[in-house]
């Protein structure tokens, strides 16, 4: 089983836990609203879990900067780093740490919202290699994301 696969036409992209595979989390339904956003699907699973958000919009203008540049980031220093490091936009929060051994945890929230009445939240946690682990879903998320 893979850690990363990746659909031909890049419509999908799978991350797993090498020491899990049951956990993963899933990117597909890729759409372009317009020449400054996008759209797409996350699914996180693990044992006993499964969530799933239908429509996570990416855009110039979000304040988390682009996704791809934040996992660029993490792949350059994959010396390590203190504490924790985090993407955050409302729908979706990713949080990385760096662990002895040369290992990255990214943490993997969804919640469909900051603002919704019967709101949840949850996460699952994929654990990479810092150096070629982390580079290749750094290149693989960058190829989903700015397909189209």
């Amino acid at each position: 089983m893979s850690l990363f696969e990746v659909s031909p036409e890049w419509s999908e992209l799978v991350v797993r836990s090498p020491t899990t595979p049951s956990t993963y989390v899933r990117l597909f339904d890729w759409a372009r609203v317009d020449d400054h956003e996008i759209t797409f699907a996350v699914e996180v699973a693990a044992d006993g879990l499964r969530a799933r958000l239908d429509s996570v919009s990416a855009s110039v203008w979000d304040r988390a900067g682009d996704l791809t540049e934040f996992l660029d980031g993490l792949a350059r220093d994959f010396r390590g780093w203190e504490g924790d490091r985090a993407w955050v936009t409302n729908q979706l929060v990713l949080t990385a740490v760096f662990h002895s051994g040369g290992h990255v945890q990214l943490s993997w929230g969804l919640r469909p919202g900051m603002l919704a009445e019967d709101s949840w939240e949850c996460s699952v946690t994929t654990t990479l290699e810092a150096g070629e682990q982390m580079s290749r879903v750094a290149a693989d998320v960058r190829s989903f994301l700015h397909q189209g």
